[in-house]
């Protein structure tokens, strides 16, 4: 391995295929059940308890077609808070690209999905909700040592109707 250069199994190709392949079951095994099953991400910081997840549904910025991403979140009274770690990476995730293009979203936690408008949180929220973000999931600090990004926390709030 030369200086600088990084191998972890997150950044292999394969490993892309996999996880978009599981979040694919998962969006469709947690529709079917209104998050009864698939609700919750039991894995690494949430095994074996679980934390909870939403699907969150982005219209593509090249394709304009819908997409649905499971992640976990915590809410703020009528707001909910997401993090775009893509689990250290260099590159943010898709669904944070499609967010920065088209900030109308939609949410879903167990049966209730809501219209939802999304920004990145400005550093000092960020600052303010980090030390809470990693409260919940411990990996989160990991993935943020991992990446020389800083890793982006997304603010979803209601869109009145």
């Amino acid at each position: 391995m030369k200086d600088g250069e990084r191998t972890r199994g997150i950044d292999h190709p394969l490993t892309a295929k996999v996880i978009r392949l599981f979040s694919r079951a998962n969006v469709w095994i947690y529709r079917a059940t209104s998050g009864k099953v698939g609700g919750k991400l039991r894995m690494g910081a949430g095994f074996p308890w679980g934390l909870p997840l939403m699907l969150l549904t982005t219209t593509g910025r090249k394709s304009g077609v819908s997409r649905t991403a499971p992640l976990l979140y915590i809410e703020e009274g009528e707001r909910v808070v997401c993090v775009a770690s893509q689990g250290g990476t260099d590159k943010n995730p898709l669904w944070y690209l499609n967010l920065l293009a088209n900030p109308e979203c939609e949410v879903q936690i167990g049966a209730r999905s809501r219209k939802m408008r999304a920004r990145t949180a400005t550093p000092e929220e960020r600052a303010a909700l980090w030390p809470r973000l990693v409260a919940h999931y411990a990996d989160y600090a990991s993935y943020q040592a991992r990446t020389e990004r800083v890793i982006p926390v997304v603010l979803l709030d209601p869109v009145e109707t």
